[in-house]
């Protein structure tokens, strides 16, 4: 059986408050349990990464923002059922800077969206990779080395 490849963009929104950097989280059921996670979606035809990042956040959380820069890419793979394939996926993540919006715009792919503390959100955020991502999105964000 053959696998397919997936490409996907998302985005680590923040916002800068005057005592701390709050991150945006959206939340899947997957089992009867909430799964916190990054914005992230399929890329479509003629659409850049950057774009797609950009469309899948306001998508998902509702909120619109500034594209600052790329935070890199993670790679994992999984069976699909419904197509009997197994999926090998990229998705790249790019440090997005909060504009405008309500978190209660959410599409309905999404149960919840809400705004975090980064600490708070590196302890929350369910799968290792996006981890990766959100530890040099505050890297970044608090000019350390990562």
């Amino acid at each position: 059986m053959r696998g397919a490849r997936q490409v996907s963009a998302g985005g680590v929104v923040f916002k800068q408050l005057t005592s701390e950097i709050k991150i945006c989280l959206i939340a899947r059921r997957n089992k009867k349990k909430l799964v916190w996670c990054l914005p992230k979606g399929h890329v479509e035809p003629d659409e850049t990464l950057e774009a797609t990042a950009l469309r899948e956040v306001k998508e998902e959380t509702g909120l619109s923002g500034t594209l600052l820069g790329p935070l890199g890419s993670i790679t994992y793979q999984f069976f699909d059922p419904s197509s009997k394939k197994h999926i090998f996926k990229i998705v790249h993540f790019f440090l997005i800077c909060y504009q405008s919006g309500k978190t209660a715009d959410h599409d309905d792919e999404v149960e919840s969206v809400q705004w975090f503390p980064i600490d708070e959100a590196l302890k929350i955020i369910e799968y290792k990779g996006e981890f990766d991502i959100l530890k040099k999105a505050k890297a970044k964000l608090l000019n350390e080395p990562n």
